[in-house]
């Protein structure tokens, strides 16, 4: 088994670069723990987890090079100066993170400094996805097929005069698959194709990372705020670090409708939109208009990203219903990145508990929209559907 999968630090989904930076400035003693959550029940060969822990080691060898720097100064003036030191000084350290194997049943846990342990998710589903492949030695379509395919659905999108970006890091075919991906998506896609959330191949082909935050951004802060205040003081603390910038503000945490509950005039001013992440797309886009002309603001102005499983279907019978009502875009991941004739993997990471500066280790929940995106303790989730009165 060849190992060295990843190559560079930015092999990373955007956000958790966006996230990292704030956390450095705003909570730098917090400590997260965080599982890996095998929701497609898949089996896993003997000797998996050896194979993994040998890419998890490699790992300790990425560092940020001068010119990946330069990129990420002269493409997101917004981090700091100094963050962008940080970066080059960071390093991943396999010791936070240990995997376990019985049977075929493989288990990963994450724990340390927030600020460190927040960049491992992403790469992680990265390796255990192209991995899993390689243990299954299954053949995908040729690269010619792929090319074709991505050519064909962006193509597609094209017609529906819509803005489309890649987000298919975690759930990837391959390194390989997701660059050709890439290639065809810039060489076709315009001006369809805005960008992609993947660090690494925004700069290769020289267009917009794109992202903001995650759902462990508010995770954190219920942790530290407790569930009323999660949103809040999430919200707050990105308008404290970005000032205006990465404006688009997730919102299915602990379900959409507490999320708008909280997001009053000022953040609905201040943020250029919100992103749908669970549940059905359209019945949330009738929910964020509403809420829009409720506080008087013209929805128009502001902006939907559709991120949820898209395929063409879906994003059409999205776009037919929010053209002239309210902007849009969409990110689309595992259907662009592991559409290659095998069946994608289910696999998440999600923080599972946190440690703030001043508090105790406390179990973390999120409350999607969809309840089979519900994670954590059962006896949290009762907690926080209670304090929030969510059914």
């Amino acid at each position: 088994m060849d190992t060295g999968i990843l190559h560079s630090i930015l092999d990373n989904d955007f956000y958790k670069f966006t996230m990292q930076h704030g956390v450095v400035k705003l909570f730098p003693k917090a400590r997260a723990r965080y599982q890996f959550i095998n929701r497609g029940k898949h089996a896993f060969p003997l000797g998996f987890a050896e194979a993994l822990r040998k890419e998890v080691d490699a790992m300790a060898g990425l560092k940020l090079t001068i010119e990946e720097k330069k990129f990420l100064a002269d493409a997101c003036p917004y981090l700091d100066p100094t963050y962008l030191d940080f970066l080059q000084g960071y390093c991943y350290n396999p010791k936070e993170v240990v995997i376990e194997q019985q049977g075929e049943d493989v288990q990963i846990f994450i724990e340390g400094y927030w600020y460190r342990t927040i960049l491992w998710e992403v790469p992680l589903l990265c390796l255990v996805s192209e991995l899993f492949y390689k243990f299954q030695d299954t053949e995908r379509v040729p690269d010619e097929t792929v090319i074709e395919t991505t050519k064909d659905k962006i193509e597609k999108f094209k017609a529906l005069e819509i803005k489309v970006a890649e987000f298919g890091t975690r759930r990837r075919h391959s390194y390989q698959v997701h660059r050709m991906v890439m290639e065809t998506l810039c060489r076709y896609g315009k001006p369809s194709f805005v960008g992609t959330s993947n660090v690494h191949f925004a700069m290769i082909n020289q267009v917009k990372p794109i992202g903001t935050h995650a759902h462990e951004w508010f995770m954190f802060h219920a942790a530290k705020y407790g569930f009323k205040m999660a949103n809040t003081m999430a919200l707050e603390h990105w308008v404290d670090v970005y000032r205006g910038d990465l404006g688009i503000a997730l919102s299915d945490t602990y379900t959409s409708t507490s999320f708008f509950r909280q997001f009053d005039k000022k953040f609905a001013k201040l943020f250029d939109g919100v992103r749908h992440d669970s549940a059905d797309p359209v019945d949330f886009a009738k929910q964020t208009i509403d809420h829009y002309r409720s506080l008087g603001i013209n929805p128009m102005s502001k902006t939907i990203i559709f991120s949820d499983a898209l395929n063409y279907d879906k994003v059409n019978r999205i776009a037919s219903y929010c053209a002239g009502k309210i902007g849009m875009s969409f990110g689309i991941g595992t259907n662009l990145t592991n559409d290659v004739g095998l069946k994608p993997m289910n696999i998440v990471i999600k923080m599972t508990e946190a440690l703030p500066e001043d508090g105790e280790w406390t179990p973390v929940v999120k409350l999607s929209d969809e309840r089979g995106k519900y994670t954590g303790e059962e006896s949290m989730i009762a907690l926080a559907k209670s304090v929030l009165h969510i059914n």
